[in-house]
């Protein structure tokens, strides 16, 4: 045989070989991700004697009972030291407000009814916390933002003041992309940063105007917390500034507000435009909230692979546990929430990316950490104490991969990156996610702020790139349509409702290829040499780079 043909058989040979193992090591992992043992723990976890997964109850007890069974079984090391657990400590407020504001204006005095006009509740565990003649300031945003060149605060002394803001954020209205990121939501948009913005320089209280199409829901899901319990952080002791009342008003009642202060409701694009200046309404409110405050702990559960080479840098995998335990009964009486989609789908996900890390023959160079979180329906606070309670530094913590609901309905091309531009780990699973003939679609309603309302965000605000993804809508045979129309069933009929049960019409197939993807992504950034990072106009990147 000629040497130039052999040599060349040899070489081919030499670079199929090369090839096809580093195929099989793409690969290695994947068939540790299966549809039956997914079904397997979502039927244990959304079952009836779970009672619906809420912190502080029996469901609470069984839930974390068998995530440290089955994190044991799945091979992993305890995460907390020698324990699976991290202790969450908690208070539970329940709030009895006023049914009625009392509101004194230099044209007159009136009232505002609790529930129509207005929903009020505190972060204050006093047993009764009030407005006593108030004065209200009309303060734009209510937004602080040094990267966008922002300050609704500007000049303004609220110690002792009621601010009245309005829901999103400066770019919302015009949709000008030079305004913030334009139509879609920022951090800046979200409730829960106008209370801690308001509470930092002092306010007494802090109302949102609600607005549907800014908020991305009706008053109707605000009215929900009505005279309800909310759990929160047991913040004790940690100086942290509350205001002592927040809440939403209706966007009837706030132009009632602004005409007492003789405004009117053209007051309120001028806040779109920079340069605004808050306007002193001249009026002041009046009304208290009772509160009841219970003290107790709920349980994060976490889990992890230690690296070989690297073991001090750590992935995060998230999934909240919890749900809404035993509420209103449904029209056929079932008053157990048991959460099969949300987020038992999620929570057993964590279980098959465990099995999959550890079925690797090399074991991955960075620390594989299985985070379950607790009360994520109560406000994201089982991820909020991790992230301000961190196992393992923030600084060494390399990447956050979150899962809240798994796809149900069919396996399709597209997996929804949620935030759009956010880190480099968005570019990973598109790479990924190609070679699989798939791809990367976004969120159709960037302005609903989706990217800050789940688990990852808590990794987010401390400056750790995170991702947050959704099952995609492009249904392999059936089309977009199909899925789109799969998704507003669910939220429509069973989001948050007692029939969000496991149903034989539920399909997990689906649900396993995004896993896949989920776990390929976490397995490159184990090997690989660069760490992710926050793209520019983040506004994550300057935390991270410890300039903000």
């Amino acid at each position: 045989m000629d040497k130039r043909i052999l040599l060349s058989l040899i070489t081919g040979t030499i670079l199929f070989s090369s090839c096809n193992t580093a195929g099989q090591m793409e690969e290695e992992g994947l068939s540790a991700i299966k549809t039956d043992s997914l079904l397997k723990h979502i039927e244990v976890l959304a079952s009836d004697d779970f009672q619906g997964r809420k912190p502080f109850t029996t469901g609470e007890t069984k839930t974390i009972a068998y995530l440290q069974q089955e994190f044991a079984n799945a091979g992993l090391e305890p995460g907390n030291d020698n324990s699976y657990l991290q202790e969450v400590p908690m208070v539970n407020l329940a709030y009895k407000p006023d049914t009625v504001m009392q509101v004194q204006s230099p044209k007159g005095n009136f009232t505002l009814k609790g529930f129509d006009d207005y929903v009020l509740w505190t972060d204050k565990s006093d047993s009764i916390v009030s407005f006593n003649n108030n004065e209200l300031v009309f303060a734009g945003y209510g937004v602080v933002a040094p990267e966008y060149g922002w300050d609704d605060y500007k000049g303004l002394d609220v110690k002792d003041k009621i601010v009245l803001v309005k829901v999103n954020d400066p770019g919302f209205e015009t949709g000008d992309t030079t305004m913030f990121k334009g139509k879609a939501m920022t951090y800046y948009g979200r409730w829960p940063y106008k209370y801690e913005e308001a509470a930092r320089h002092g306010a007494k209280g802090c109302l949102i105007i609600h607005n549907t199409k800014a908020a991305s829901y009706p008053f109707s899901v605000v009215q929900n917390n009505w005279n309800n319990a909310k759990l929160h952080l047991d913040d004790r002791g940690k100086g942290k500034p509350y205001c002592d009342i927040v809440g939403w008003v209706s966007s009837d009642a706030a132009k009632k507000l602004l005409e007492a202060g003789g405004k009117d409701t053209t007051v309120l694009p001028e806040a779109d435009k920079r340069g605004f200046a808050a306007i002193p309404l001249g009026v002041k409110l009046s009304t208290s909230v009772k509160v009841t405050a219970t003290y107790n702990k709920s349980h994060n559960v976490i889990g992890k692979i230690t690296g070989s080479k690297h073991p001090e840098e750590t992935i995060i995998y998230t999934g909240h546990w919890d749900h809404l335990g035993i509420g209103k009964p449904n029209d056929k009486g079932d008053s157990i929430y048991n959460g099969a989609l949300d987020n038992a789908s999620g929570t057993a996900g964590l279980l098959e990316i465990a099995r999959a890390f550890k079925s690797l023959k090399e074991k991955p160079e960075r620390t594989i950490v299985i985070l379950a979180v607790t009360a994520e329906e109560q406000g994201l606070w089982g991820s909020a104490y991790y992230a301000q309670n961190p196992v393992y530094p923030v600084e060494k913590t390399i990447a956050n991969i979150n899962m809240d609901v798994l796809n149900w309905f069919g396996k399709t091309s597209d997996m929804t990156v949620v935030g759009q531009g956010q880190s480099d780990i968005e570019d990973i699973l598109k790479e990924e996610a190609a070679k699989r003939g798939r791809y990367i679609s976004f969120e159709l309603h960037p302005e609903g702020g989706s990217y800050y309302r789940s688990d990852h965000f808590n990794f987010a605000k401390v400056g750790i790139p995170a991702l947050e993804t959704s099952y995609g809508s492009d249904v392999i045979g059936k089309g977009k349509a199909y899925g789109e129309k799969m998704k507003d069933e669910y939220t429509t009929n069973d989001y948050h409702r007692p029939s969000d049960q496991l149903k034989s019409s539920l399909t997990f197939e689906g649900a396993v290829e995004d896993l896949k993807l989920l776990f390929l992504v976490g397995k490159r950034i184990a090997f690989m040499q660069k760490t992710p990072k926050w793209k520019d106009g983040s506004e994550f990147k300057a935390v991270r780079e410890g300039k903000k």
